[in-house]
């Protein structure tokens, strides 16, 4: 996976399809009531989602943390060149503060942030159980969390020419939407909301269709084929794709399925008893929201 995250890093920019789920993702910011103050980016550059989320809250303040350098500097790049500050916003950090996981400390740091959004990213973690309990820590309490990536429906079509021809597999195993509801119970969330479209993509050859799947990343499956594989097997492939993926006006269309997933990061309970022990900055935090323990 490294390999590919390398080579998306060098890319002129993210991947179209990201950019175009970067965009539903934020239509469904609308219903949403809470209005976050300051929001952290992840995963940011080929999440493709500021442009969008900054037109829903123009006066949040937003943060970038990547999961690679490589990433990282791509996104500070990103920052210089967008941002150029005039006389009237000299007093405002408009820039972005860019981090990597290998950072110290995060700024947002103890309370975190009003809002993670993570666009597709569901499908490009190694451990996503792992990432999962990374954005509960970076939120604040009551902070919610938007996320989304390909399920398990995408490129049904091309698993099904590989499986017929006894080939290794050629995607990793995407996240059913009801499977991404109890992960993200199990890392602390409350209220997960799933949601999940299917969308069908057409290229008019064989050779347009696989450069598409290797800008959007590549195969990462774990079993996948390590070697190289000859002309004679490409030509194979080839011929294969062009039939059992034609349509009618004869185009080769491929299946993907969009997961989305939405949760809360709620206030801690705290056990009643007759002696109950509470945290200074919890006790802070409830005087100021008016709670009591």
């Amino acid at each position: 996976m490294s390999r590919q995250v390398r080579r998306l890093s060098a890319a002129a920019d993210a991947p179209w399809l990201h950019q175009e789920v970067a965009r539903r993702l934020a239509d469904k910011l609308a219903p949403i009531r809470l209005t976050p103050t300051q929001w952290l980016d992840w995963s940011a550059f080929l999440g493709a989602g500021a442009p969008a989320v900054q037109a829903q809250y123009p006066e949040a303040r937003r943060w970038v943390l990547e999961p690679t350098e490589a990433l990282a500097q791509r996104s500070r790049s990103a920052a210089l060149s967008a941002h150029k500050p005039s006389w009237r916003t000299l007093w405002r950090n408009e820039a972005p503060a860019v981090f990597a996981p290998q950072d110290a400390s995060f700024p947002w740091q103890p309370d975190g942030v009003d809002m993670l959004w993570a666009n597709m990213t569901l499908h490009a973690c190694a451990d996503l159980p792992a990432v999962m309990t990374q954005w509960h820590r970076h939120l604040a309490f009551g902070g919610f969390l938007m996320c989304s990536g390909l399920g398990p429906d995408t490129a049904r079509e091309l698993r099904g020419v590989f499986q017929r021809n006894g080939w290794s597999l050629p995607t990793i195993d995407f996240i059913d939407m009801h499977d991404l509801g109890d992960e993200l119970v199990k890392a602390g969330f409350a209220d997960p909301v799933m949601d999940m479209e299917t969308i069908t993509l057409t290229w008019a050859s064989p050779d347009a269709l696989l450069a598409e799947l290797r800008a959007w990343g590549g195969n990462v499956a774990v079993g996948r084929f390590t070697g190289l594989r000859t002309p004679r097997w490409l030509a194979r492939l080839r011929a294969e794709l062009a039939d059992a993926l034609v349509r009618p006006d004869g185009r080769l269309g491929l299946t993907v399925e969009l997961v989305y997933g939405h949760a809360i990061k709620p206030e801690p309970r705290i056990k009643v008893s007759e002696e109950a022990r509470v945290s200074l900055s919890d006790m802070k935090r409830m005087v100021r929201k008016g709670d009591k323990p």
